[in-house]
């Protein structure tokens, strides 16, 4: 990851590093679509100074998220191998040879679904496990007087 990857405390697109990382979708996907593929990641993905995933030095973790979601979404859209993206959504859940059919399921809760129809897709949504899970922070705690003699009435 030889190409700086930061600019004012975000991550920039490169197409070397994305198709390194990912060869079976770069032999299908130019740069230009890739760069428009990682503008789409980054609706899905923080790509602000005020993200909460920090580290946005080269190789780091939010460019590791970035890519991941450009591969997903270049997975589900660009053509592989000369044949267009499947039209079907989900998981394949029934499958018949003879006269052809084919069903799906697309039951899986939250946006899970969207990001579990690819490998890259799947291994996004583990890898933010971390940022959607809730910390509880309490808050402070009222101190009440049970001998409150001022309203006590003997």
């Amino acid at each position: 990851m030889s190409t700086p990857c930061t600019s004012g405390g975000v991550v920039t697109f490169s197409y070397a590093d994305w198709s390194a990382r990912y060869p079976e979708l770069a032999a299908s996907v130019t740069s230009q679509t890739a760069q428009l593929y990682f503008n789409e990641a980054q609706l899905y993905c923080d790509n602000t100074p005020t993200s909460l995933i920090t580290d946005t030095s080269p190789g780091g973790e939010r460019e590791l998220l970035l890519n991941m979601v450009t591969a997903h979404i270049a997975a589900l859209n660009a053509p592989l191998n000369g044949q267009p993206s499947s039209p079907l959504v989900g998981r394949i859940s029934n499958a018949t040879q003879g006269s052809v059919s084919v069903q799906t399921d697309f039951q899986v809760p939250g946006s899970a679904a969207w990001f579990a129809q690819t490998k890259y897709g799947a291994a996004y949504w583990q890898a933010t496990t971390k940022y959607r899970s809730m910390l509880y922070v309490r808050g402070p705690v009222p101190i009440v007087n049970p001998f409150n003699f001022r309203f006590r009435r003997f």
